[in-house]
């Protein structure tokens, strides 16, 4: 096994076209995992510490650049306020260890869909892109065009991922995860929800429940409709009992879980409508107290 370790952007994207068999290792929470357990013998181990720009974020106040590998104790202590999903999402995450350690690019690479920030991403907006790089050059990708399978992404054979541009936060958002314990486990499903009011959206993720992380689509649609057509992004009245049920439902019949050793499908599901209920009062309960106080 070849062991390639660049100490620049340019030296990893001339190795990763050398050898685009190599597997690209920063944080290794899930890489090293495989490699213990004998599940993937890559011919070549990319290592890409030594990268420092990888570690590094930017917000030019509309965007935040986040670097593949800033370390999800970063993203919680450095970005909770521009996004608070992904913070959210990033505290669930294993342990303090594994938070010190693995960062989005992994999640996005591995493209589990049980990955911890897929949710969020999503649900922070159709507009999240990753940028993926060659030596042919860079290009961004919709985070809907990256899942396109299981644990499979878009990636060509000689790209890397270099970071993810996620639009800052304009109004509440949430996530939620339900495991086999309360610390260091897979989920058994998770949910991300966030309000955009300046666009009148709102978006969805779904995680552990779908061959792929995905949105629940109808179920975004649906409460986009409710809340123009009653006028609730200005008053931010109360949603009503019937608004909050049907949104739990559209998001349960979004989902195509598997029965596995985590949990059944049909738990899943039920926990998911659950999930979706939860997140939408409290952002809902977080934007009403927004424009009340701004009135």
């Amino acid at each position: 096994m070849e062991f390639l370790r660049p100490a620049t952007w340019d030296e990893a994207l001339a190795a990763k076209a050398e050898y685009p068999t190599a597997l690209p290792i920063a944080g290794g929470t899930d890489v090293m995992v495989e490699l213990n357990f004998d599940v993937h013998r890559p011919s070549a181990i990319l290592d890409l510490n030594r990268v420092t720009e990888l570690t590094e974020w930017t917000n030019d106040g509309s965007v935040v650049r986040l670097g593949a590998s800033v370390p999800y104790a970063r993203i919680i202590s450095e970005l909770s306020g521009p996004l608070p999903g992904l913070a959210l999402a990033a505290h669930t995450v294993g342990s303090p260890q594994i938070r010190n350690r693995g960062g989005v690019g992994g999640n996005l690479g591995a493209a589990s869909p049980a990955g911890d920030s897929h949710p969020a991403l999503l649900a922070a907006g159709r507009d999240v892109q990753v940028e993926a790089a060659s030596v042919r050059g860079t290009r961004l990708i919709p985070i809907d065009e990256f899942y396109v399978g299981v644990k499979r992404n878009c990636l060509e054979a000689d790209e890397l991922i270099r970071a993810v541009h996620v639009p800052v936060a304009d109004g509440p958002q949430q996530f939620s995860k339900i495991g086999t314990r309360n610390a260091m486990v897979i989920a058994v499903c998770a949910f991300g929800f966030a309000l955009h009011p300046k666009n009148g959206t709102v978006g969805t993720g779904i995680g552990s429940a779908a061959p792929t992380p995905r949105r629940a689509v109808e179920a975004e649609e649906y409460l986009q409709g409710v809340l123009a057509e009653r006028g609730l992004w200005e008053s931010g009245e109360l949603l009503g009992t019937e608004v909050v049920q049907r949104f739990g439902e559209l998001v349960k019949a979004a989902a195509s879980p598997i029965d596995d050793v985590r949990g059944t499908a049909d738990y899943r599901r039920h926990a998911l409508a659950v999930m979706a209920r939860r997140t939408l009062t409290w952002c809902w309960n977080d934007y009403g107290k927004q424009i009340r106080s701004a009135a």
